[in-house]
């Protein structure tokens, strides 16, 4: 298997192949802060007690993950941004494990 070579980072240090800098690290760290500090509370994008009933009774009738696990998260197969028409709109809800979810349907739900 190849190994990467080492590399030299924007700000002058020299990094192991496959590794970040920690001023790469410090700085990804520091957009997530930022990200996050923007970010609605949970309440305010729409995940409320009725939500959470509404959930619970679609985990129920569907409880398993299109991979065959137990389904823990129900999946939004468009993306509401807000939209309480899509949010609410059962025929776009799927039910998910949170790896599948987590993973390759958050990362299709993030592009542009």
């Amino acid at each position: 298997m190849p190994v990467r070579p080492a590399r030299i980072c924007p700000c002058g240090h020299r990094v192991p192949g496959g590794t970040q800098c920690a001023c790469q690290v410090k700085a990804e760290a520091a957009r997530r802060a930022r990200a996050e500090a923007n970010r609605p509370s949970a309440r305010e994008r729409g995940y409320s007690v009725a939500w959470q009933k509404a959930r619970a009774g679609f985990l129920a009738k569907h409880p398993t993950c299109a991979c065959g696990a137990p389904a823990t998260v129900v999946h939004h197969t468009i993306p509401h941004r807000g939209d309480k028409a899509l949010f609410w709109n059962r025929r776009l809800w799927a039910p998910a494990c949170a790896p599948c979810h987590n993973g390759p349907l958050q990362a299709e739900e993030k592009r542009p």
